[in-house]
């Protein structure tokens, strides 16, 4: 695909939430808000911040400027660059394609409880929450709902850069703020809630600057913003050549770190005010909830209002990584944007099937997520730092972060010595730790 025939985001606006909707997912939901409440609260965030700024805005812009710079797809783009780093951008492609086989079947199921919080089943079961979850897991309609979620980001991400992904955006990422505030307001009038925010917020200094609680936030500051997946290569490309990557890289963090306290400010003061001990992961999103939701008045109502909030989180994760393949589908074998996203489509059905009926006797659940998570993302990043800055031509990064000195500011030395020396070292500590 031709530079000059290639789609670009709109509005700096839209770049923001495009982004952002990629690093915001199931995580923001039920994982970042219980970390920061085990350990030191408030005084978290602020390391958590202080990790963005070291670890993430600049693997982020690494990715940034190899796709901006391309403007081509994962593979296309580290292959122009340097034949020899190819296998970079086919890493980002075999993760995204790896989070295909699982991420759809666990966003599924908040389709299966939407409805069900809908039409009532939910409620009215004679079952307790948890064999209602653990009977939906033995069903087959963990698989139905995953396919349907594959089908919904096909018609988005088909549909092109602006009028699918962009447009899709800008609609998904406002509503799920709203619908995070009008919740975060309603659980504040109920009773005990004060103890959720006093758990989520109350200020631990000794217990947030402990080495082991710096080394957590490092990971989650890191995982949390969709890098070392070829998701930001690939959305950078479609980036306008005036982009300021600085400042969106800054605002997809701040609104990655706002989703995540606004869910914290709704869950923990709805848990606490129920008597119930605070989680994370499914159990909370899937079991705690709806037990807090039964004692609601309109338990129904606010249950879906509930579940299409993680429809929205994980539908603007589902688009970024689909889209990665999608691109590299279309344009390493001369397909359609509708062509790739078919093929990307089909693939995406038969990982899930075969995740979803653990072909072999393999789990392939945990397979998919420990060989992304443990291998693929950590180093990608690590080494698209140190290829950005130890063998690109000297001061391509700067370029690219100023825009060739039109976007000049004073952060730019700290933020090139930090992706030189630092971020690919604080990676490195990340791959070595989910070893130990």
């Amino acid at each position: 695909m031709s530079e000059n025939k290639r789609a670009s985001f709109g509005g700096k606006l839209s770049v923001i939430l495009v982004a952002a909707g990629s690093a915001i997912g199931l995580g923001a939901l039920w994982r970042f808000p219980y970390i920061a409440g085990k350990h030191g609260g408030a005084a978290f965030l602020l390391v958590f911040l202080l990790s963005v700024l070291v670890v993430g805005i600049p693997a982020m812009l690494a990715e940034f400027a190899i796709g901006r710079k391309t403007r081509k797809n994962a593979v296309g783009a580290f292959r122009e660059i340097s034949k020899r780093w190819s296998w970079l951008g086919y890493s980002g492609v075999l993760c995204a394609l790896f989070i295909s086989g699982y991420y759809y079947l666990i966003a599924g199921w908040s389709l299966e409880y939407l409805v069900s919080s809908a039409t009532g089943l939910l409620y009215n079961s004679s079952l307790p929450f948890t064999e209602q979850f653990n009977e939906f897991q033995g069903s087959y309609r963990p698989l139905i709902y995953g396919i349907i979620f594959i089908l919904m980001t096909y018609f988005i991400v088909s549909r092109g850069v602006e009028k699918g992904i962009e447009k899709a955006s800008n609609v998904m990422m406002p509503m799920l703020f709203v619908i995070l505030v009008v919740m975060a307001v309603r659980v504040a009038f109920m009773p005990g809630a004060m103890d959720g925010y006093r758990f989520f917020l109350s200020c631990d200094f000794a217990e947030a600057f402990k080495p082991e609680t710096i080394m957590m936030a490092i990971g989650q500051a890191f995982f949390s913003l969709s890098v070392g997946m070829g998701c930001m290569v690939t959305y950078a490309s479609y980036f306008k050549k005036d982009n300021n990557m600085v400042s969106t890289s800054l605002n997809v963090s701040l609104l990655t770190l706002a989703v995540s306290v606004l869910a914290g400010l709704v869950i923990f003061p709805a848990v606490f005010s129920a008597g119930l001990e605070p989680t994370e992961g499914p159990s909370l999103v899937f079991v705690t909830l709806p037990e807090i939701f039964k004692g609601m008045p309109l338990p129904s109502l606010w249950s879906a209002i509930f579940f299409l909030l993680v429809i929205l989180a994980s539908l603007t994760s589902t688009i970024s990584f689909h889209e990665v393949l999608t691109a590299y589908t279309a344009e390493e074998f001369k397909l359609s944007r509708k062509g790739g996203a078919l093929v990307t489509t089909g693939i995406s059905i038969a990982l899930s099937a075969v995740t979803f009926f653990g072909l072999f006797g393999v789990d392939f659940f945990t397979l998919f997520d420990n060989v992304t998570a443990n291998m693929l993302m950590p180093l990608g990043a690590m080494f698209t730092c140190v290829f950005v800055m130890w063998f690109m031509k000297k001061g391509f990064m700067r370029e690219e972060i100023t825009n060739n000195g039109e976007c000049n500011n004073r952060v730019v030395g700290v933020l090139l010595f930090m992706l030189r020396f630092i971020t690919p070292l604080l990676i490195f500590y990340i791959f070595i730790k989910n070893f130990l």
